[in-house]
């Protein structure tokens, strides 16, 4: 089935493709990073989400960049509007920060890209809208509504690991359609110059094989490593099986507290990072912490020195 008959079939409605569809195509793998990747945040943890006027308080909280999300409900998508990018990136320039990835986080939640056909034109839009601020990847989310993980009849995951770390039994016809909506996706994705990136509550190693099923280098993972610490994976040796050229970015947060590196952390920041050496990461590290309560500058400048030394950003 081919990409337009894809979509007329779910009947969406394919117009917000039409420029992304327009674009060149690139090679077939994704290029090298280049640049200067830095510390960045998630824009909810930031303030409102989609609000460009929220860039002068990540510059002062040392923050080198943002991670926009595309839009906060079904109808509304702020990044959808000429004037929202025009003024992201106006701010961008005036402020000295970096759009490096746009989000599809609570909205795939919601409405999942396993079942809800018209979340496949919001992952579109997400692309439309790195094209249009310069950012390199996509965030596909699948928490929630989305998540791609089986439960028995009580209601729960099944761990099939008899190990130290969890491995959960997956719901095959869920993660097939992501994979067949991913196939039509992916080329608008690698036209565009833009990877897609999965996060989520599987393994490194069930990501991989979605990776290889849909047969795209520019599908990779987005890794959470307060997420996988919290779901009970091997997190050193899963970045370490991903590899540099699988990730697009990586997410930094601990469940047990908003400042990076205090000992009541539950994440092992120090084996992250050098893991993180060892394969050669040269990608945006993005902060999902918001700080204390009402201590959102203090924290944030802290956690954002932190990570430049710890990662070895400075």
């Amino acid at each position: 089935m081919d990409r337009r008959n894809f979509f007329e079939r779910t009947g969406v409605a394919i117009a917000a493709t039409s420029a992304v569809a327009s674009l060149s195509a690139c090679s077939k793998a994704p290029p090298p990073y280049v640049g200067a990747a830095g510390i960045g945040i998630c824009d909810w943890n930031l303030g409102p989400m989609c609000d460009p006027e929220q860039i002068p308080k990540a510059r002062e909280a040392n923050l080198e960049g943002i991670q926009v999300s595309v839009g906060r409900a079904p109808e509304d998508i702020p990044l959808r509007e000429h004037s929202v990018r025009e003024r992201y990136l106006e701010l961008g320039r005036q402020h000295e920060v970096t759009f490096h990835s746009i989000a599809a986080g609570g909205l795939l939640n919601d409405f999942a890209l396993a079942t809800e056909p018209r979340s496949a034109v919001w992952v579109i839009d997400a692309i439309e809208a790195a094209v249009a601020l310069g950012a390199s990847n996509v965030l596909m989310a699948f928490f929630g509504n989305g998540d791609l993980r089986f439960k028995d009849a009580a209601g729960e995951f099944v761990n099939q690991s008899d190990g130290e770390f969890a491995s959960y039994q997956l719901d095959e016809e869920k993660v097939t359609s992501v994979v067949n909506t991913l196939k039509e996706i992916v080329p608008r994705a690698q036209d565009a110059g833009v990877a897609l990136g999965l996060e989520n509550t599987i393994t490194a190693a069930q990501n991989l094989e979605i990776i290889d099923r849909v047969g795209s280098e520019w599908l990779q993972i987005y890794y959470d490593v307060g997420n996988s610490t919290g779901n009970g994976y091997d997190v050193p040796g899963e970045l370490r099986t991903i590899g540099n050229s699988r990730l697009c970015e990586v997410h930094l947060k601990d469940w047990n507290t908003p400042l990076l590196g205090s000992e009541e952390g539950m994440v092992d920041m120090p084996a992250v990072a050098a893991v993180l050496d060892e394969i050669g990461y040269d990608k945006w590290l993005v902060l999902e912490t918001s700080g204390r309560e009402d201590q959102f500058l203090e924290d944030t400048r802290a956690n954002v020195a932190w990570a430049k030394q710890t990662f070895h950003r400075v």
